[in-house]
């Protein structure tokens, strides 16, 4: 009884003993009047709250019900508290809980719930404390788990812990009682957390025992497929667990193991290791099947058309699933007669079913090589007639390369014109100077080489050969105006009427050396020039300022000195200076590269580089 209560318990005795001596004074003593009113107090009990005590029935309302609780008022119960079958009778005995001494209204609190609740959870404790099995009937389904009905309270079944095999519908379980373990009690929450997997779990210890005692590899066992996973399958053996990989589940490739075994499905599988100490057991289900390859020589031949799933792409070609288990590969290079493919999913996708030609068969490395090109007829038997040597034709750029430009003539066919082909008169140093990729060219076809599968074609050759006219118009000793189009570490290169380039040497536009070429000759800069050799073979023409300027007045060599700023010249080095004299090795430098290759045209070797080269962008 708290200190506040005592107290005025202690006013209310004084106050009773006052009004009993104002009323009765000739009838009680003083200390009878005490002795009275201390027997007064005793009568009430000392109340705690929280605590359960026993009340009696003093009357029965609508809404509560009155109880007589000894203490200096009587208590209520709210009626809804109690039971609709339970029987309510004037003087009987009821178990209650204290909640409130005295509320706002100065009113005895009681709860008849809150008792039977705390009966209820003396017996759970008791429980959890030794373990006992107890009953509970599912309520309903939440997240994570059940609600269950236990002596009354609810209590948390989480879904992992309702069967020793992943649960497929929990609403199942809805309405049905089990058998339960209390797990884990929290006293301040009031929270219950039990589970019926432990009471399974203990009752198949010896079964599990037994399991793996016997284990043995090479063992077939049967069991339940338990769940499936990204990466196998786990089997309930009856009470233990086993693991079959994704690689052990088939012969053939898979991406998931719910694509061969389906859940609680029940097969046989085979032992393949174990671990007693850790608990770990590997299992196969292939092993149980013939391996494909057994017999693969009863059932395919080389030269047989076969039809197969493309189930891997590399980047050198398409393996092909033509059964589980069995599978071939179709290079790259046997996948088209005329494409040049440089990864298989230009041609074929994952999932794809083709058709292909069985080229090779290896029983005992397991490998089958297969072509698709050979199911079509080679076009390039026909290509002779096609594209006859000297037709012309007009083809796509669809590769250029620092060696030539790759000319699509149709679909699947392309042919190679090399950098000495495109022009007559230029010196190309790269295909884009004279057609862009995506672009149309005429095209002369200059060779077919069907082994090699190689078309070489020409550009220049669309027009006639103008070196035949240029030997009289650009003869040695001829004086041609030419116009600086490029600077070269020996000299520059200079364009003449006719559109034909030519070569001057650095010593054959000053007698002294030059410092900075494009400093004194400038591009687009133009040049009285005489030719000093011609070279028809190899498509050569030399020429001088320095041999034109011996036509010229003092002073038109005075202006060209000044001009073209030549510091430490004068007039008489410029007219005394040999216009024949030069260093051979300054033609290496203009030299075409590809010299005349007409002879060669249809050697691969010559007018090509390797595949690897042919595919390589500009």
């Amino acid at each position: 009884m708290s200190e506040e209560t005592k107290d005025a318990l202690e006013q209310e005795s004084v106050a009773l003993a006052s009004s009993v001596k104002f009323y009765n004074e000739d009838e009680y003593s003083q200390e009878e009047l005490m002795q009275l009113a201390n027997l007064y107090n005793d009568s009430f009990r000392d109340i705690k709250e929280g605590e359960i005590i026993t009340g009696k029935i003093v009357a029965i309302g609508d809404d509560n019900v009155v109880l007589d609780v000894g203490f200096k008022s009587d208590g209520t119960v709210p009626r809804n508290e109690f039971a609709p079958e339970e029987e309510l009778e004037i003087g009987k005995d009821i178990e209650i809980v204290i909640e409130s001494v005295e509320d706002g209204d100065g009113n005895l609190v009681l709860s008849k719930k809150r008792a039977d609740f705390l009966r209820i959870w003396a017996k759970i404790m008791s429980a959890h404390e030794t373990g006992e099995v107890v009953t509970g009937k599912i309520l309903k389904r939440i997240k994570g788990g059940m609600v269950v009905d236990l002596m009354g309270i609810e209590a948390f079944l989480p879904g992992s812990q309702i069967d020793i095999r992943p649960v497929r519908d929990f609403d199942a379980f809805v309405g049905q009682s089990m058998e339960l373990k209390i797990v884990k009690v929290n006293v301040p929450t009031e929270n219950v957390v039990v589970s019926h997997k432990i009471l399974i779990e203990k009752s198949i210890a010896g079964q599990r025992k037994e399991i793996l005692d016997s284990l043995e590899k090479g063992q077939i066992l049967e069991g339940i497929v338990k769940a499936n996973t990204d990466f196998g399958v786990f089997i309930d053996l009856g009470g233990v667990d086993g693991l079959i990989h994704i690689t052990d589940l088939s012969w053939g490739r898979i991406n998931h193991p719910s694509e061969v075994v389906k859940l609680d499905e029940k097969i046989k599988v085979v032992v393949t290791d174990f671990d007693k100490e850790k608990k770990r057991i590997s299992l196969s289900l292939k092993q149980l099947l013939e391996h494909p390859w057994q017999n693969i020589q009863d059932k395919y031949k080389i030269g047989d058309k076969v039809a197969g799933r493309v189930v891997s792409l590399t980047d050198y070609g398409a393996f092909i699933e033509i059964e589980k288990g069995i599978e071939g590969l179709i290079h790259i290079s046997e996948m088209s007669w005329t494409l040049h493919i440089k990864h298989p999913s230009q041609f074929v996708s994952m999932g794809q079913v083709v058709e292909a030609q069985i080229l090779s068969l290896d029983k005992e490395d397991k490998k089958i090589s297969l072509g698709m090109k050979q199911l079509v007829p080679d076009p390039w038997t026909e290509l002779m007639e096609k594209y006859p040597i000297d037709s012309k034709h007009e083809g796509i750029a669809r590769n250029l390369t620092n060696f030539g430009v790759f000319v699509e003539l149709e679909p699947g066919v392309d042919g190679l014109v090399h950098i000495s082909d495109l022009s007559w008169t230029k010196k190309i140093r790269h295909p884009g100077e004279v057609v862009k990729k995506g672009e149309k060219i005429e095209v002369v076809v200059l060779g077919v080489d069907t082994d090699q599968r190689k078309i070489s074609l020409g550009h220049k050759q669309v027009e006639d050969n103008p070196w035949d006219t240029f030997e009289g118009t650009y003869a040695a000793g001829t004086i041609a105006q030419g116009k600086v189009v490029r600077i070269i570490e020996k000299g520059v290169i200079v364009e003449l009427p006719q559109g034909v380039d030519g070569f001057v040497p650095a010593s054959q536009l000053s007698p002294s050396k030059i410092k900075n070429l494009s400093f004194c000759f400038p591009v687009e800069q133009e040049l009285d020039l005489s030719v000093v050799e011609f070279d028809k073979e190899n498509k050569k023409i030399v020429l001088s300022a320095v041999a034109a300027l011996k036509e010229k007045t003092d002073a038109e060599v005075a202006q060209y000195i000044e001009d073209h700023k030549l510091e430490r010249v004068t007039v008489e080095d410029m007219k005394s200076a040999d216009a024949r004299k030069f260093d051979s090795s300054d033609f290496n430098i203009y030299e075409d590269n590809a010299k005349p290759v007409r002879e060669a045209a249809v050697k691969a070797d010559k007018v090509t580089k390797t595949e690897s080269e042919e595919t390589k962008e500009d």
